[in-house]
């Protein structure tokens, strides 16, 4: 199996790297300005550059393309709607275009933000969708993209991603942020109104993997199973740490101006990835546990 990973040097970029190279596959891999630390073939790429995309899939010719490069800063997308548009919408239907002529398959990374978190109950794959936000619309466009030139890619949605930047080995993401106040022992506001099905980047990557080689086709929730909100999420990184909890501070997402409306409620049910896969996606703390050694002072390189 010939794996291109575009966008290598994100967060889930580098864990699809690092999983395929576990599985004994051929990775290459695009990255848009720094080349991640891999001995593996790497084609610096702007996937708005069709050309050039269209050249380096053609030379590597892979089995499989996997999507990770996107616009994710949801304020910036809110700013610069046309970047984000070309980004996450033109891009993935471009390439899915490519994959066709080049007849390999394709996979494409969506996120949680297609719905507009009105519901109370975990959203479904065939759950109607309706973006709140620029960032929301441009990746769900960006699935009508890939799906209108080649019905059947795997498209893959994704909720609060989070983990280990395998280049660089180093925590990144919500996890992050709030270890490193509680080490330097500030008060950390967490929104209670607001949950999520947060998708760890490791365990996502080797999902996204398990379903290629399941010959999964449509559309699948990667998440974990636990519905939380960022305040839970902190009091489970708490913990995990073995801080104090008085530090959490309860907030409200109507505390703070943002550019870009945030939905309320999007967990996803990830009931049709476990049925495919014959198995149970992990729980939050589960996936904390994974990652235990990046909440020490010396992380533990090699936990996964």
């Amino acid at each position: 199996m010939h794996l291109l990973v575009l966008g290598a040097n994100g967060l889930l970029g580098s864990n699809a790297v690092q999983a395929g190279l576990e599985k004994g596959w051929t990775v290459s891999g695009t990255y848009h300005s720094t080349a991640p630390d891999f001995d593996i073939p790497l084609f610096e790429l702007d996937i708005i550059d069709s050309s050039t995309t269209s050249e380096i899939i053609e030379a590597v010719d892979p089995d499989w393309v996997v999507n990770c490069a996107a616009m994710t800063d949801v304020d910036g997308c809110e700013e610069h709607p046309d970047r984000a548009h070309d980004v996450n919408a033109q891009a993935p239907g471009e390439i899915a275009a490519y994959c066709n002529q080049a007849e390999c398959e394709f996979l494409h990374v969506s996120t949680d933000y297609v719905f507009d978190g009105k519901s109370t109950a975990s959203y479904s794959e065939n759950d109607s969708v309706n973006p709140v936000q620029v960032y929301g619309q441009s990746k769900l466009d960006g699935e009508r993209a890939v799906q209108e030139v080649m019905p059947e890619a795997l498209v893959t949605r994704l909720s609060f991603v989070y983990g280990v930047h395998r280049g660089t080995d180093e925590l990144a993401g919500f996890p992050k942020w709030v270890r490193d106040q509680l080490v330097a022992d500030n008060e950390v506001p967490l929104f209670t109104d607001q949950h999520i099905t947060p998708s760890r980047a490791g365990h996502t990557a080797s999902t996204l993997l398990e379903l290629i080689e399941a010959g999964a086709s449509g559309t699948y929730n990667v998440a974990c199973r636990s519905c939380v909100s960022p305040y839970e999420f902190g009091a489970a990184i708490c913990d995990r740490m073995g801080a104090a909890k008085s530090l959490l501070e309860d907030g409200s997402q109507s505390d703070i101006e943002r550019p870009a409306t945030r939905p309320a409620h999007t967990c996803l049910d990830v009931t049709k990835t476990e049925d495919k896969l014959g198995r149970r996606q992990p729980t939050l703390t589960a996936d904390l546990e994974a990652i235990s050694g990046w909440f020490d002072s010396e992380p533990k390189p090699n936990d996964r």
